[in-house]
């Protein structure tokens, strides 16, 4: 079940379905204006989230950002009839979808051709049962780096930082909640032959993230966490990417590493990383 949250006055946001892959959709509203961020993977979830806000009276979407590409973060535009905001690769990416067709078949079809994975796949006949009427929305307002949205009395910092996951990826900085909303950036490439994080992209990553003096940070597959939250997983990332390089991918070798200095068994969540970053460093 989907619920809404709030963060401080002003940022609300609905939580995610790992099922049918619905990611976090926020809302950031100031004295002015309101933006939504990401526009949900059907129409059906970004109508229910602006439903479930409508009933606790906040305040009416203006615009949205999409924070990259893929599906789950963009299908649900075409119910939105706002002003959209992209990165110029967002939008380049998007108009490669416009062909394409969703039927089963042929989703199976780029399955077994290797241009989709199959757990999109799975995803998407799970969030459209019926009738599958797919229509791919581009965004109106694009940019290269980095816009800033004035909302009155908040202000929005949308900025490009790429990532293995998509190398469109952008963020959105709430300046004066202190809210980072990081969307599917960290995360790992999931199109690959196998997932995996590289070294050099995720450090790279990491460093860009660093100039957001941010009390939360908000995962679009996870939740919101603190900022002593987000600092334990930068700092197992950042520690396996070095064990990685230091001893050339060996996945015993990086365990081995990482258990001696942590002083315990190591997780499941912790092992799938150095699995990443071990096919990343294959690669």
């Amino acid at each position: 079940m989907q619920d809404i949250k709030k963060i401080g006055e002003r940022f609300w946001y609905m939580t995610p379905v790992s099922e049918t892959d619905r990611p976090i959709l926020g809302m950031v509203v100031g004295e002015a204006k309101t933006l939504m961020i990401d526009a949900g993977n059907s129409e059906d979830h970004a109508l229910t989230f602006l439903s479930e806000l409508s009933k606790r009276q906040v305040a009416k979407a203006d615009m949205v950002v999409l924070t990259h590409w893929h599906w789950d973060h963009i299908f649900g535009l075409s119910a939105l009839g706002l002003l959209s905001i992209s990165s110029d690769l967002t939008k380049f990416e998007m108009k490669k979808l416009i062909p394409l067709s969703w039927s089963d078949e042929a989703l199976e079809e780029r399955v077994k051709a290797g241009t989709e994975i199959e757990f999109c796949a799975t995803a998407i006949k799970k969030e459209y049962v019926g009738e599958r009427d797919i229509k791919i929305v581009l965004p109106v307002i694009t940019f290269e780096k980095r816009i800033e949205i004035d909302l009155g009395g908040l202000t929005c910092v949308v900025q490009h930082v790429g990532g293995d996951h998509a190398a469109d990826s952008v963020v959105v900085y709430i300046v004066e909640e202190k809210i980072l909303f990081l969307g599917d950036c960290i995360y790992s490439d999931i199109f690959a032959k196998k997932k995996n994080l590289t070294v050099q992209g995720t450090l790279a990553l990491l460093e860009k993230l660093e100039a957001f003096d941010a009390d939360t940070y908000v995962l679009s597959h996870g939740r919101a966490i603190s900022k002593e939250e987000y600092m334990q997983e930068v700092g197992l990332l950042r520690a396996i990417a070095n064990y990685t390089v230091k001893n050339n991918g060996d996945k015993l070798r990086i365990t081995e590493a990482y258990q001696k200095q942590v002083k315990r068994d190591l997780n499941e969540d912790e092992l799938e990383v150095i699995e990443d970053f071990v096919n990343g460093y294959q690669d």
